[in-house]
């Protein structure tokens, strides 16, 4: 399947990130994952598959671009005496993925109901107006959110 498929999941991914080096990342995580399945033999349309894991691929590489924008931009607001060391830049980042994808479950109201509450400390009344709904509903979101912690921490 390598040898029939690669150079043309190369190119897809290539036009897709506009870079050949993370292509070539991309797509050998992707061949590594079609290792990691339990018959890859018995896969009957390879073309089909390799581009659905490819776009997961993708997407997960912006998802963790976004967040790890998003830490850069509050690192910048901080005294230069507290920025991380490179360990601990790829530590803080792994774990806000990692928070990411716990929520990833959640509906865009509850996440952001929990993420108001948790990071931001915001009140419920407050978060009620801001997604306008009721302070119940808020308490019942940020349950969801912490409920979704406990499950991933067990």
């Amino acid at each position: 399947m390598f040898g029939d498929h690669h150079h043309w999941l190369l190119e897809r991914l290539r036009l897709r990130l506009g870079c050949r080096e993370d292509a070539a990342d991309l797509a050998a995580e992707t061949f590594a994952q079609v290792v990691e399945m339990p018959d890859p033999h018995a896969i009957r349309e390879p073309r089909a598959l390799l581009s659905t894991i490819g776009k997961r691929l993708i997407f997960a590489r912006w998802r963790r671009n976004d967040v790890e924008r998003a830490y850069l931009e509050v690192l910048a607001t901080l005294p230069e005496a507290v920025a991380p060391s490179p360990q601990e830049h790829w530590l803080v980042i792994e774990a806000l993925m990692e928070i990411d994808r716990l929520l990833d479950s959640l509906s865009s109201k509850a996440r952001a109901a929990f993420l108001y509450s948790q990071l931001d400390g915001r009140t419920y009344a407050c978060i009620a107006r801001e997604l306008g709904v009721s302070v119940t509903r808020v308490h019942q979101y940020v349950v969801q959110g912490l409920t979704a912690c406990y499950l991933a921490k067990s």
